[in-house]
């Protein structure tokens, strides 16, 4: 999927959306993808300890915000090393052939799964994309059009107006992405909306490069997020988990004016980024693992 964009102004900012913008990751991940992975993948022996781990690898650990088909991997692999699960005669197997897939495919979507499927009729990427596809109808029902914004992103936004180009970067499906910012009426104060569709966060943020030195920054609520910024030489604003709303407050009153003033790159960019390392840890409080 291609999308179109011309660069306006002397700033492009790039967002998040689900967990940075939108306060949807909790909701998201413990009304809808959880209970299809543990209907799917046949985890209801298990509920408890699959609920913990997909919980840490996609709200509360430095793997937050990832894509849903690595995230998947890292539930069964938390899983197989969880003795509880072991004691249940539960033996929980990493689908190879979805690892493989995801090696390979840059643009891991339910598009690009369904096609491989319509190839190969495999039927562990038969079950990956039913589970996928459910995920997706789940979300349309239950999240709806309810969730409203962060406070403070919709004033945040249109303080950057005329000032900066904004660029939705995200890795939530591109319809889902564009029904969500038109509901809740932030469609106009972005330029571009970029969904899993249109590549990796990373690809997406590329047209940084359009911009001088210190002019790209990227806001999201994950590691991933930073990453994106970082490999397109970019600056990073975080929205901590768990502290949303006083991140939100800093950039509208504080990081906004730094970014568009050129003020932010240095002593600022070190401070923000150790205190968002800090509120994200590598292994699960319940054990710590090899």
């Amino acid at each position: 999927m291609t999308i179109e964009f011309k660069k306006n102004a002397d700033f492009l900012v790039g967002i998040d959306s689900d967990g940075c913008a939108f306060d949807t990751m909790e909701l998201k991940h413990k009304e809808c993808f959880i209970p299809c992975i543990i209907h799917h993948w046949g985890l209801k022996g298990v509920s408890k300890y699959a609920r913990e781990a997909a919980e840490f690898v996609n709200l509360y650990s430095k793997t937050r915000g990832v894509n849903r088909f690595p995230a998947l991997i890292e539930v069964f692999k938390l899983l197989q090393k969880r003795p509880e699960v072991v004691a249940r005669g539960f033996s929980i197997e990493i689908p190879q052939v979805l690892v493989d897939w995801m090696n390979k495919e840059t643009k891991l979507g339910n598009i690009a799964l369904a096609d491989y499927v319509a190839k190969t009729d495999d039927p562990l990427m038969k079950k990956t994309l039913a589970w996928s596809l459910d995920v997706n109808e789940t979300i349309d029902r239950i999240v709806g059009e309810g969730v409203p914004p962060f406070p403070l992103v919709r004033e945040s936004l249109q303080k950057l107006q005329g000032r900066a180009d904004v660029l939705v970067v995200s890795a939530t499906p591109q319809a889902a992405l564009e029904k969500e910012w038109a509901n809740q009426g932030l469609a106009p104060l972005v330029q571009t909306i970029c969904g899993q569709e249109v590549g990796t966060k990373k690809e997406s943020l590329a047209f940084a490069s359009q911009y001088p030195a210190n002019h790209a920054l990227m806001i999201g609520d994950a590691p991933g997020d930073y990453k994106a910024a970082l490999a397109n030489g970019a600056l990073f604003f975080p929205i901590n988990p768990g502290e949303e709303e006083s991140s939100w407050k800093r950039f509208y009153e504080e990081g906004a004016e730094k970014f568009l003033n050129e003020e932010f790159a240095g002593d600022y960019q070190r401070e923000l980024l150790a205190d968002f390392d800090a509120h994200l840890p590598e292994k699960p409080s319940w054990r710590q693992l090899d």
